[in-house]
C-alpha cells in the first residue's frame, strides 16, 4: 500500500524514512527446527478479544478471503510458479489458508484454535537482514486530510493525474524538482492542467505521496478516496535519511512524527528536502474503495503486512512477533509486544529484502501516530499445512 497502499506499496510510517537492509543473496524462509518451534507460538489476543475490547476475528477472516481471491488470478499462477523455496507452492498456501479459516470459525475457545494451529501446521522463518532471524518492522496507514476540487488561497498544491502522454516520456523522466517546482506549486511545470486535487499543506501532500493513498474531506462537505495509479522511474529517497545524514539529530531518534515536527516547524526546509526524492506518483479517484494492497485486493488494519514480494509468498498466512504502540484507557500510547497473525498482501519500494515488514495501521489521525512510531525488530512466520 505503501505508494504506500497502492498497486505498488511504498511503505508508511518510517518505512521510507528508513536506509533499507538487504541481506545476502540465499533461500528468504527455512523451517523452524523443532527444537526451536517452542518460541514461535503465543496467543494472538486480538483475535477474541477482552471483556473490555471486541475481538477482530471476523475481519482477520474477511482479510483471508481477500488473500483467496488474489490466489485464484493467473497471476499468483505465474508468480508461485518460480517461487524459490521449495516445498512452498500456491496449491498449499491456499489449501492452508481455507483450513486456517476453517478453525477460525469453529473453534469454541482459543485455547482450542492455537492446539490446533500448532498440531496441524508447520512454520518457516524469515532469515531476516542478518541471517539469523531478525526482521525490522515498521508501519503504515491511510491519512485523512482535507483537500479542495479548486485551486484557491488556501489550497495551493496539487496532486496529479497520471499525463495522457506519461508513456512516452523519455527517460531519465523529469525530477520532482521540474515537475512541482522548488516551492512544490507547479506553476510552470508540464504537468499543469493534470490536477486531481488541492491540499493545503505542503508537507501532507507529499505524505501523501509517500504512503500512496489518503481519504479526502473535501470543502464541498464532499468525501473521497485517492490512490496510486503509477510513477516517475526513480528510486525512492528517503527524507528522513536525509535528514539524518545532514546531522539534523541521530538515526536511533528518528520518528515520524518527530521528522514532521521538524518540517512544520521549519517550512522553508521543506524546498530543501523534499526535492531530493525524485520518485513522483500520479493518483486516481478509487471511488470510497478501502486502500489496496499490491495483490490488488483490500488491506485490513492490524491484518496485513508488505513485504519484499520478489522473495516472500504473496498472500500467504505468517505470524509476526514484535512490538506494537497502542492507545491506553487513559488515552496515552504504550507499547505492547505482540503475537499476531497476518496476511502478505503488500509490497513497498522501501521494503527490500527479508529483514523487513511494513504493518498496515488503518486509517486516520490514530492509525497514522502509532505507524509512526512503529520502529522495531522481531519476527516473521510463515504457516503452512503439513501436507
Amino acid at each position: 500500500m505503501k505508494e504506500a497502499i497502492a498497486t505498488v506499496s511504498m511503505g508508511l510510517g518510517l518505512s521510507l524514512l528508513l536506509p533499507q537492509i538487504i541481506v545476502a543473496e540465499q533461500l528468504p524462509l527455512n523451517p523452524v527446527k523443532p527444537t526451536e518451534i517452542s518460541s514461535v507460538w503465543g496467543e494472538d489476543a486480538q483475535i477474541w478479544g477482552t471483556a473490555e475490547k471486541p475481538g477482530d476475528k471476523w475481519s482477520l477472516i474477511r482479510a483471508i478471503s481477500y488473500s483467496l481471491r488474489y490466489l485464484d488470478t493467473p497471476k499468483a499462477a505465474e508468480v508461485y510458479s518460480n517461487y524459490p523455496v521449495p516445498g512452498i507452492t500456491r496449491d498449499r498456501v491456499r489449501r492452508s489458508l481455507i483450513r486456517f479459516q476453517q478453525l477460525l470459525k469453529t473453534a469454541k475457545t482459543s485455547r482450542e484454535f492455537q492446539q490446533a494451529v500448532e498440531k496441524e501446521f508447520i512454520v518457516y522463518r524469515s532469515v531476516g537482514h542478518d541471517n539469523q532471524g531478525t526482521v525490522h518492522f515498521t508501519g503504515y496507514f491511510e491519512p485523512v486530510y482535507t483537500a479542495s476540487r479548486q485551486r484557491t488561497s488556501e489550497y495551493r498544491y496539487p496532486l496529479y493525474l497520471e499525463p495522457k502522454n506519461f508513456a512516452n516520456w523519455q527517460k531519465p523522466h523529469p525530477t520532482r524538482l521540474e515537475l512541482e517546482g522548488k516551492d512544490g506549486l507547479g506553476n510552470n511545470s508540464i504537468i499543469r492542467g493534470n490536477e486531481l486535487i488541492w491540499m493545503r499543506d505542503r508537507l501532507e501532500a507529499y505524505l501523501v505521496h509517500v504512503q500512496g493513498s489518503a481519504r479526502l474531506k473535501l470543502t464541498n462537505g464532499e468525501t473521497i478516496t485517492v490512490g496510486y495509479d503509477s510513477s516517475t522511474d526513480y528510486p525512492y529517497v528517503s527524507i528522513g535519511k536525509e535528514v539524518v545524514n545532514d546531522g539534523i539529530f541521530p538515526l536511533d531518534e528518528l520518528t515520524l512524527p518527530r521528522l514532521m515536527n521538524y518540517l512544520n516547524q521549519n517550512p522553508q526546509e521543506l524546498s530543501n528536502y523534499l526535492p531530493r526524492n525524485n520518485r513522483f506518483i500520479f493518483f486516481r479517484e478509487t471511488d470510497g474503495q478501502p486502500p489496496q494492497g499490491n495483490l490488488s485486493v483490500p488491506v485490513t488494519a492490524e491484518r496485513s503486512i508488505a513485504t519484499d514480494k520478489s522473495i516472500m509468498p504473496p498472500g500467504a498466512l505468517a505470524l509476526i512477533q514484535t512490538t506494537i504502540p497502542s492507545v491506553s484507557k487513559t488515552g496515552e500510547m504504550e507499547t505492547k509486544l505482540v503475537n499476531r497473525y497476518v496476511l502478505d498482501q503488500d509490497t513497498g519500494s522501501a521494503i527490500k529484502g527479508p529483514g523487513r515488514v511494513d504493518i498496515f495501521m488503518g486509517t486516520g489521525k490514530e492509525a497514522g501516530d502509532r505507524a509512526g512510531l512503529i520502529s522495531n525488530n522481531g519476527n516473521l512466520y510463515y504457516l503452512l499445512l503439513r501436507n
